[in-house]
């Protein structure tokens, strides 16, 4: 019967669906090949109907693995694909996500979410019984689909020769793909099912935005038959043109906003199609772009805003911002009114602005937090990222932060995973949670706290108080199926949970969100440094100490928004986790008295529990208390004077004109970073702000350059270039301008070609300067200024300064610094 069903869906789908069209040469690029490029329009098939023609057709011995990059796609994938061999999901196709496995002994195709497969490879690098592995929407450029590309990459090259890579979707990145996988087929699919008219519009800027998009949703409604999805940056949106268009459209339509956070049943109910005779319109975010069918959908409104995620490094914290969408979203958008049948996709924006939009989206790689993607790469054997094949290689500054948070999680020793750093990652979740369920140990009363406070921030609530307790004493069904899933993971059962822990167990992953209120109101200060706050009249203001695992960065405030907390007694904790407080010496500058002063301190991070004024302390802790001061100051304080600018200038310049030298980095993230390396040396005899000022900074730079880079610069950047006449002139750096020479134009006499420095690659800039010093001409070109303006020079020149030489040619005329009567 199955077969019957296969066949007669290839059959049909043959006449009907784009991507059959390049089914054969797909197969063909497949069996020449590892590694294959498919472009195929929303709507094409390619999700839904590609794989099981692979399946039966490709002639791969092992199973197949499909990554959807959202949990919603992957449950109706699945699903669908089942549907069509006549099974349910669990047979031949099945599913994994975070919690749920519907797959069995059966099963040939798996559909996998982001995550899953990066498991399943550190688990198996051989991916045994796996020939094939699709990555779907790749445009959606996910770290996890980055980092998963690269690490089957790396299992290609190293492990397995024969394992098939496909990557797929719409509005592939060709030019950056082509340079990664310059071998790899390129195969095509054009034309979508149905043709989709695009028009464009400008929002009333009268209007408030949810007013504006409701209007112009009414209107088009009111035009064209047929439901609707309107795309919009986020879920606040999303509800507040929902109420607009409630008092806008007719009792026959139906209101159905999709999110990520909806529940699965209810963003279930979001793509079922219409009951007979009524109409719908889906409210989206982003959701929507990819892999899904909504039924019945012949309209698309397209706001060409998203909700982006960008990652503080400085803080650690997420700030959301709405943006602009790429041309190949809106591409994506536009198709979903082409499933069925001829529709109209409207783009809120006019055209030209849609013509200037970036073309791809920006990586997620390039704006996240990477401590989740560093522990597995630790994990994966490769301590430097760039052992790796990347698309877009990950932030040098955003991976130094993730291992600086992994060290404060206790995962890292000697910039390697330890017994506690590798139980963290094979548990595979954020490596904050992480920390949280190695923390609880063997006691089960304590993973079955961890494994719930595990579960809800998992998945925390979306709205509600901000209070966790409330979550804790009243978990909802899924948090407690997740946490009997996390108890069984850790070999754990009969657990009581043991509210006393939840402090202990939260400070293990999130010590750094630790919060004391500041004076009587609702703002908090963390303990990595940054704000942070509640509304006034929540309940959780009157305690002095929270813990916040939850914050959000908004666009419009300094501080940070607590979405979760719990208040904790500090004493007690200090008590439970004595590892969290630090004893150090700190300076400071002291107002009154103009001078650094010592203190000795108890600190959680940047908070404060005790401080003692300290009189003369030794070298070996006012010089660690000095450096940190600086770092926080800035290299500002320090007393720079042009020769160690100058010097610091020359470094920049030899990293970009003599790359082939592993010059050190001198600008002053780096140095800041490595003050222990050059300016601790130099400190001996410091004591006081006076000294700190006074350390000569040329010798203390000097310090990371090794003899033969000193050597070699002074030979290829010197800092003084010596004229003709003798004198030794200082040629002028600078980061973003050509190096410069200022100099007499008659000392320049009898010098035929122009003076250059990094072994003749980058000419200096001549300032010829007049007798009395002043600008008489800028070149970077000698011999063409002797040819060219130089007789206009002299003709001007003979008479202001009759008493020095004008040779007719200068080129090979003798030098001087002296008038015409002292010549010889």
């Amino acid at each position: 019967m199955r077969a019957i069903l296969a066949q007669a869906f290839w059959e049909l789908s043959l006449s009907e669906l784009p991507v059959s069209e390049v089914l054969p040469e797909l197969l063909a690029a497949l069996a020449q090949s590892t590694q294959v490029l498919l472009a195929a329009p929303t709507g094409a098939g390619k999700s839904t109907w590609l794989p099981l023609q692979l399946l039966q057709h490709a002639k791969l011995p092992g199973r197949i693995i499909m990554l959807e990059p959202r949990r919603l796609a992957a449950r109706n994938v699945a699903q669908r694909l089942a549907e069509l061999l006549g099974e349910q999901p669990g047979a031949t196709v099945g599913y994994r996500m975070r919690g749920e496995n519907c797959c069995g002994a059966n099963t040939r195709l798996e559909v996998v979410t982001e995550g899953i497969l990066t498991r399943m490879l550190q688990r198996d690098p051989m991916l045994e019984g796996v020939s094939l592995v699709i990555l779907d929407e790749f445009h959606e450029r996910s770290l996890q689909a980055d980092l998963a590309l690269a690490l089957l990459l790396d299992v290609q090259q190293g492990l397995r020769d024969d394992l098939k890579i496909l990557l797929m979707s719409a509005t592939l990145d060709n030019q950056r793909l082509r340079q990664l996988l310059p071998d790899a087929p390129f195969v095509v699919s054009e034309g979508r099912s149905f043709p989709v008219t695009r028009r464009y519009a400008s929002l009333n800027s009268q209007q408030r935005f949810e007013e504006a998009v409701a209007r112009e949703v009414a209107q088009l409604l009111r035009e064209e038959p047929g439901s609707l999805l309107l795309f919009l940056p986020g879920v606040a949106e999303i509800e507040r043109v929902k109420r607009e268009l409630e008092a806008r459209v007719g009792e026959e339509v139906d209101l159905s906003p999709l999110y990520g956070a909806l529940s699965l049943d209810a963003q279930r109910r979001a793509i079922l199609p219409s009951p007979a005779g009524r109409r719908k319109v889906v409210l989206a975010t982003n959701i929507a772009e990819t892999s899904l069918t909504i039924e019945g959908i012949r309209l698309v409104v397209d706001s060409a805003l998203e909700r982006s995620a960008q990652f503080d490094v400085r803080s650690g914290v997420t700030r959301l911002q709405t943006q602009r969408i790429s041309q190949a979203s809106m591409t994506q958008r536009a198709g979903r009114a082409g499933r069925l049948e001829p529709g109209i996709c409207l783009h809120l924006l006019p055209q030209e602005q849609a013509l200037r939009a970036a073309a791809q989206s920006e990586p997620e790689i390039l704006n996240s937090d990477l401590t989740s993607l560093q522990i597995d790469l630790l994990q994966w054997g490769c301590r430097e990222a760039a052992q790796l094949s990347w698309l877009d290689a990950p932030p040098p500054r955003n991976l130094r932060a993730a291992c600086a948070r992994l060290t404060q999680l206790g995962a890292l020793e000697n910039h390697q995973l330890n017994a506690r750093g590798r139980k963290m990652a094979a548990l595979g979740s954020d490596p904050r949670l992480s920390a949280i369920l190695v923390a609880a140990g063997q006691n089960n009363d304590a993973i079955a706290s961890a494994a719930l406070l595990v579960a809800i921030l998992e998945d925390p609530p979306r709205s509600g108080s901000v209070d966790l307790r409330d979550a804790l004493n009243h978990p909802q069904s899924h948090w407690q199926r997740r946490a009997r899933q996390w108890q069984k993971r850790l070999n754990a059962s009969g657990g009581r949970i043991n509210p006393d822990l939840f402090p202990q167990l939260l400070a293990a992953g999130f010590a750094d969100r630790l919060a004391q209120r500041r004076g009587d109101s609702a703002r908090y200060q963390l303990a990595n440094g940054i704000g942070a706050m509640l509304n006034e009249q929540d309940g959780l203001s009157r305690y002095e100490w929270l813990i916040a695992p939850t914050l959000l960065q908004g666009a419009s405030s300094a501080d940070a928004r607590m979405l979760l907390a719990l208040p904790v007694e500090i004493d007690a904790l200090r008590q439970q986790c004595p590892t969290l407080v630090e004893q150090r010496t700190d300076v400071e500058w002291d107002e009154e008295k103009g001078t650094l002063r010592a203190w000795k301190r108890e600190l959680i991070g940047a908070l404060v529990l005790k401080a003692q004024p300290q009189a003369r302390p030794d070298a070996e802790i006012l010089h660690p208390a000095m450096l940190r001061w600086i770092r926080e100051k800035g290299l500002s304080v320090l007393g720079w004077k042009a020769d160690a600018e100058q010097l610091r200038l020359r470094v920049q310049c030899a990293a970009q004109w003599l790359p082939q030298e592993a010059w050190p980095q001198l600008d002053d993230d780096s140095l800041l970073e490595s003050l222990e390396s050059w300016l601790l040396p130099e400190m001996s005899a410091v004591r006081d702000l006076k000294g700190l000022q006074s350390i000569n900074l040329v010798s203390a730079l000097l310090h990371l350059l090794t003899w033969s880079q000193r050597q070699r610069l002074d030979s290829v950047l010197p800092t003084h270039y010596t004229v003709p006449t003798g004198s030794r002139l200082p040629i002028r750096y600078d980061a973003e301008k050509p190096p410069a020479l200022a100099v007499r134009i008659q000392e320049m006499f009898g010098e035929a070609q122009n003076p250059a420095v990094a072994e003749g690659r980058v000419p200096l800039v001549l300032e010829l300067l007049s007798p009395a010093h002043r600008p008489l001409q800028i070149t970077r070109d000698l011999a063409a200024f002797w040819r060219g303006a130089y007789p206009e020079v002299q003709k001007e020149m003979k008479g202001r300064y009759p008493k020095h030489p004008w040779p007719d040619d200068p080129a090979n005329a003798l030098p001087t610094r002296r008038t015409k009567k002292f010549s010889s």
